[in-house]
């Protein structure tokens, strides 16, 4: 049954719920929540909290991209531990002192920052997969580092040290009260201290439930070849990828 006069809005708040995770059509016990509900929020809330705090097992994740036919060597950032990257944002932007060293420059590659963010639980299932789908075809291939307590414009530190071309950073996102595991990617062309989010682009919620991988590779692909034509990303890089470039073929 459908509204009168609409072939296409629901009946009713119930219909809802088919199409999206979000909190809606929960109903009410008295004037609170029936019991279900008010206990899945709170393992929502629980599972978001627990991906915030969760550590990045850098070795599995190394281990993971060594399957794959990819290399990686692994930094940190400044911020000492979690609580103080939690803290100070600012630290999350900068590499430790003592790592610089162990990044060797390679002037004008694409170099691939994976960071844990706020939500390792992405990264961990994700960005090994994601990457295996994207390097080995890219032209040139492609470097890859993992960091630890790392925030967006960490990329930018990295990438300026290594004098690479262009930095991806794939790094946990923030999570919300339905998905505690998004993974999301940041492209910046010419990485250097004091690039601003404008300057980037954003491939965003990137999970089973959401953008699944083999869109988002074929979108970061697509974002990469136009971003070395034209020499730039951020505002003046639109995202015209042809819809049937949008997701591999079916197989």
């Amino acid at each position: 049954m459908t509204v009168p006069g609409s072939d296409s809005l629901p009946a009713r708040w119930t219909d809802l719920r088919r199409f999206t995770p979000a909190r809606v059509a929960l109903g009410r016990a008295g004037n609170g929540l029936p019991t279900g509900a008010h206990l899945a929020f709170q393992a929502a809330h629980a599972a978001a909290r627990d991906a915030v705090h969760a550590a990045l097992d850098v070795d599995a994740l190394r281990a993971k991209l060594a399957a794959a036919g990819l290399e990686s060597v692994a930094v940190r950032s400044a911020a000492a531990d979690r609580r103080t990257f939690l803290l100070r944002p600012d630290l999350g932007r900068r590499l430790h002192a003592d790592d610089r060293a162990r990044l060797a420059p390679d002037p004008g590659a694409m170099v691939f920052v994976v960071a844990d963010g706020l939500s390792a639980v992405a990264v961990q299932r994700y960005a090994a997969p994601l990457l295996a789908n994207v390097v080995p075809g890219l032209q040139g291939g492609g470097r890859v580092v993992i960091a630890t307590q790392g925030r967006v414009a960490l990329g930018d530190d990295i990438g300026e040290a290594m004098q690479a071309e262009a930095v991806a950073m794939l790094i946990g996102e923030r999570p919300g009260l339905s998905a505690a595991d998004s993974l999301g990617i940041y492209l910046t062309w010419q990485p250097r201290r004091g690039r601003t989010d404008a300057e980037r682009n954003c491939i965003s919620n990137i999970r089973p439930e959401g953008l699944p991988i083999e869109h988002a590779a074929a979108k970061l692909r697509w974002l990469i070849g136009a971003m070395r034509r034209l020499r730039l990303s951020g505002i003046g890089l639109k995202d015209d990828q042809p819809a049937e470039l949008a997701a591999p073929p079916a197989s």
